[in-house]
């Protein structure tokens, strides 16, 4: 591929996930990334501030769909409704071409401690995403603080479900089922 052609992000992304599957994570430099995507590592910086930030690219998307799908809910909404906008929001993204990522995104992040450590920096933005938006539509503390955690928490589970080997459902269908689940299990907790 020439250093011209569309779509150098996606290529990076691409070639950075297959050398970490190949080679192991620490074992990629930033400099066979960008060769193996046919660009610089100059373009390697323009879109991304290093190796392991490749692998969490979208994440200020899916904090402003959270945002968006929280505040777009009815006045009368519930928290755990208004949770619910911000799942079936974020539901929009994922799609066939981001599960084929995705499942092969896990095993690298799970074997990688810098990595976990990330994804839970990412998961805290996320909560505190959902948290901001209830406490706009003036749910009171700890009850956003709450629905967010479990919103959250129901996004992991239907994102893990999601990644699944043999999974045929949509994420939107697994994240109103766990968030089903999670609200049956808070009934639960008297």
């Amino acid at each position: 591929m020439g250093r011209w052609e569309p779509n150098a992000r996606q290529r990076l992304e691409r070639a950075a996930l297959d050398l970490f599957t190949e080679r192991g994570y620490d074992q990629t430099t930033v400099a066979e990334i960008a060769e193996r995507a046919g660009l610089t590592k100059r373009t390697f910086f323009r879109h991304f501030a290093d190796k392991r930030e490749v692998l969490f690219g979208g994440q200020e998307e899916l904090t402003r769909l959270f945002s968006e799908g929280i505040a777009g809910t009815p006045a009368g909404a519930t928290p755990f409704e208004a949770v619910g906008g911000a799942l079936d929001a974020a539901a929009a993204v994922f799609t066939g071409e981001r599960l084929t990522q995705a499942r092969a995104r896990q095993p690298v992040v799970a074997a990688n401690s810098e990595l976990l450590e990330r994804e839970l920096l990412k998961r805290t933005k996320m909560v505190q995403a959902m948290h901001d938006a209830l406490a706009a539509r003036g749910i009171s503390e700890p009850t956003a603080r709450v629905a967010a955690e479990l919103g959250c928490l129901a996004f992991g589970t239907a994102f893990h479900r999601w990644v699944e080997a043999g999974n045929r459902r949509e994420f939107g269908a697994l994240a109103d089922e766990v968030l089903s689940e999670l609200r049956k299990a808070t009934a639960a907790l008297g």
